[in-house]
């Protein structure tokens, strides 16, 4: 299984320019999961909460169309959350051609990086904890973003 965090998405003219924490997403260490020995970091007894991210803030966040009613709604608006995050990474995963049978799909970002294949989320923070890398980002691993958000499906 792979930890999805969440970010807002900065861009220009359909340019990217950065990306900082999602102030709605969350992280922090798992009560129940044993940390896998490719995680390394050592804020956490437990499993680290995330490995990755993709945008999720409501505000950047996709565009989509539905012809049924939502809430109020048709047409054309734009979704958010984690719920739009983890979709999207599940999506690079598929287009990155899946994971070898025997291999945690939730390694692969941990086996390269740093790495090239992901944009390294280093501002904001959300607010879940007084400053820690738990939940503030920062260059390399960080709790509310893990490894950063896909550039390429290198990283897959």
């Amino acid at each position: 299984m792979t930890a999805v965090g969440g970010t807002t998405l900065n861009f220009s003219g359909g340019s990217y320019l950065n990306e900082t924490v999602w102030n709605g997403a969350g992280s922090g260490c798992s009560a129940y999961e044993t940390k896998p020995g490719w995680q390394t970091d050592t804020g956490c007894i437990r499993r680290t909460v995330a490995d990755v991210s993709a945008d999720a803030d409501p505000n950047t966040g996709a565009a989509v169309y539905d012809s049924v009613r939502y809430q109020g709604h048709s047409g054309w608006y734009r979704v958010g959350g984690t719920s739009l995050a983890s979709p999207l990474i599940a999506g690079i995963y598929a287009l990155a051609g899946g994971v070898a049978p025997g291999v945690a799909g939730n390694s692969l970002p941990y086996l390269q990086s740093p790495s090239t294949n992901l944009h390294d989320v280093t501002s904001g923070s959300n607010g879940n904890c007084s400053g820690t890398y738990l939940c503030t980002a920062g260059t390399g691993y960080d709790g509310p973003t893990g490894w950063g958000t896909p550039n390429s499906l290198g990283a897959f």
